[in-house]
Formats: structure tokens, sequence, C-alpha cells
């Protein structure tokens, strides 16, 4: 099979386009035929050691398929399920070996590309507002990258939950795309100060909770606009990882929470995991949630995958199709 592999941390050359063996399914694991890949921030963190791995390794983590073997005692999944992940690494190839509690069922009416573009980044929305904060009718929050792929969804389902949504993002056009997600006001923090247009978008009051995935460029000024009491999700590095923080400074600042979650944590259960994933389908189905796949690159284009994310020029989802 061919596959994506990376053999020494560092820059977008390091994902070499190599042919491998097809995996063997373990006991209670399935080997899936991989149809559409997603490419996440997360990926990027792997494959610059910032999040270490054993090298030489695959980059990946989500993708959508068809189960082609079932290793020992698996009873989850059979051959020909159609099926999707969001946590397997090894995905950027056309097999992947999968631990049979991590395979979602696809309902029919959500294709591959569908499934490899909401898997990883909405359970990871989904979990922000209904379980990190749980956003209340009537609340104010701030979304960063509010036209990313995370930052699309995000607004969405806060939306859904009755939020008032402020984004920021880069440019007009990004700023047309948040809008037509829902964005009720959006800040283009490249010629606004975030801060003091927050604030005097909530009349000095602040807002409940910031969704912050850009990391050290954004920390402090997201404290700064919370309300009292006010929850600072932070839960990316695009921007660098955020230095070390005193507790007293949340004190200063008005008894603010600040929480670093992981998706992990928040779909440690199969019970979980499915009951994010049939939100996230059913909504898809209803027309409530809507997808925005930006590009989809061939397998063999990873390398541009990852400069394109990491330039920070990317609206909605990146895809890899295996050729």
């Amino acid at each position: 099979m061919k596959a994506i592999v990376v053999e020494k941390y560092g820059g977008a050359a390091e994902l070499q386009y190599q042919e491998k063996p097809i995996p063997v399914p373990r006991p209670h694991s399935a080997l899936v035929r991989l149809y559409a890949i997603g490419v996440n921030y997360i990926d990027i963190y792997h494959r610059t050691g910032l999040y270490p791995q054993v090298l030489p390794f695959t980059p990946g983590l989500e993708a959508a398929g068809v189960v082609e073997a079932l290793g020992e005692g698996v009873s989850l999944c059979k051959v020909g399920d159609r099926v999707a992940f969001a946590s397997a690494i090894g995905s950027y190839a056309e097999y992947n070996v999968v631990p049979e509690e991590q395979l979602v069922p696809l309902p029919d009416s959500v294709s591959f590309e569908q499934a490899a573009a909401l898997m990883l980044q909405g359970l990871t929305a989904h979990y922000l507002v209904t379980s990190t904060y749980a956003v209340q009718p009537g609340e104010t929050v701030l979304i960063h990258a509010a036209a990313g792929g995370v930052g699309l969804l995000l607004t969405q389902l806060a939306k859904l939950r009755g939020a008032r949504v402020i984004g920021t993002v880069s440019t007009e056009a990004k700023a047309a795309l948040a809008r037509e997600a829902g964005a009720d006001e959006v800040i283009i923090y490249t010629t606004q100060d975030f801060v003091a247009e927050t604030r005097r978008l909530t009349e000095r009051e602040g807002v409940s909770v910031v969704y912050d995935s850009v990391g050290a460029d954004t920390f402090e000024g997201s404290l700064s606009v919370l309300k009292p009491r006010g929850m600072l999700v932070s839960f990316g590095n695009a921007s660098g990882v955020v230095p070390p923080v005193s507790p007293l400074l949340l004190s200063q600042k008005g008894s603010l929470f600040l929480t670093r979650p992981s998706l992990t944590h928040y779909i440690a259960t199969r019970q979980e995991l499915l009951m994010r994933a049939r939100d996230l389908f059913t909504w898809l189905e209803q027309g409530t949630l809507r997808l925005y796949i930006s590009q989809k690159l061939s397998l063999c284009a990873a390398k541009d995958a990852h400069q394109l994310l990491e330039s920070r020029r990317t609206t909605g989802k990146l895809l890899l199709i295996p050729e």
C-alpha cells in the first residue's frame, strides 16, 4: 500500500510518500481501507515532534472507509461496514488498523468525504460547547480562528445552543465565511485589536468563554476579554505553545477558569463517542450543520496540505484522497 512516512521530526518535507506492507489487524481491531482522510493541526504537532511519536511513523488520526478484515475477537463491526474514526494514528495511508471500539458506523446518507471532514473537528467542537464549557442560551462567546475547520463547526454548534458568537479571523474573505456560518460579529485581528473590539461589542462586560486554538499570540488577550468567572478554553497551539502562567493571574483578572482539554478524554468511552457522533450525523442529515471542505488533495500531496495548513491561509477542512 502507499503511505506517508515520517522518519525524522521536522518540516513538511519530512512527509515521505512510500510503499509499505498492508498491516494485519490485531485482536479486537479491524483493517480499514481508507477512502478519505482528514488533515488536522495535530498532525503537524506529531510531524514536528511537539507531540512525540515512535519514529518512523505514519501520521494522521482521522479517516473514513470500509472494513476489509477483522482481528481475533472483533464483535462491534463486520467486513463491508462503512466506518469512520478520529483517533487512530497511521491514517495517511491506503489502509489502517483501528481498534474496534474507535470505529463509528456511518449512516448511508453520510459520504466518506463528509465523515472524514467531520469526525475529529466535529467531535472537538461538540465536546467544547457541550462539556468543557456548556454554552447556555443568551451567553456571548469568542471563537478564535472562526473560519478554520474547527472554528466553522464551533460557530454553528454555539449558535445551535443559543449563544451570541464573536469570531476572530485574519481576512475579510474569512470574515464573510464566519458570518455565513452564523457568527454575529467578526473581528479581523490583522487590522483590529480583538481585545478592544470584544470589550466594545460586549459594552465592557466581557464574554463568558473564549475558545482559543491559536495559542501563544492570543492567550493573554483572551484572558483579558473574559467576564469575571469566565473560562478560557485553550485547545490548540497554531501560533506556538503558551508559556507558563501563574495561577495568580487568573485571580487578578476576575477569578477566571483555564482549561487545556483533549478530545481523547471526551470520547474515552464508546458510549460517549457514539453519542457525540450521532448528534453530528443527525445535524448533518437535517441540514442544521454545514460542512466546509476547502480542498481535496491526493495522498501523495500531504506535504502541500501541511504547508497550506501551517500558512494559516486555509478555511474549512483539508482532505487527502488515496489514489
